[in-house]
């Protein structure tokens, strides 16, 4: 994979994720497990992407 193809996936990636907290928080009753697990793989991706300017 090229590294444009790497980061696309990525931005993809971290959207996906932005949205699945957004999705968990809109709930009732949300899982705060789930959306702290999901922040911190989204800000491992945001490293990764900031790490590739």
């Amino acid at each position: 994979m090229s590294m444009e193809g790497r980061i696309d996936a990525l931005k993809a990636k971290h959207q996906a994720l932005e949205d699945a907290i957004i999705k968990e928080t809109a709930r009732p009753n949300p899982d705060i497990t789930e959306i702290h697990a999901l922040k911190k793989e989204k800000l491992k991706i945001k490293d990764e992407l900031n790490f590739h300017p």
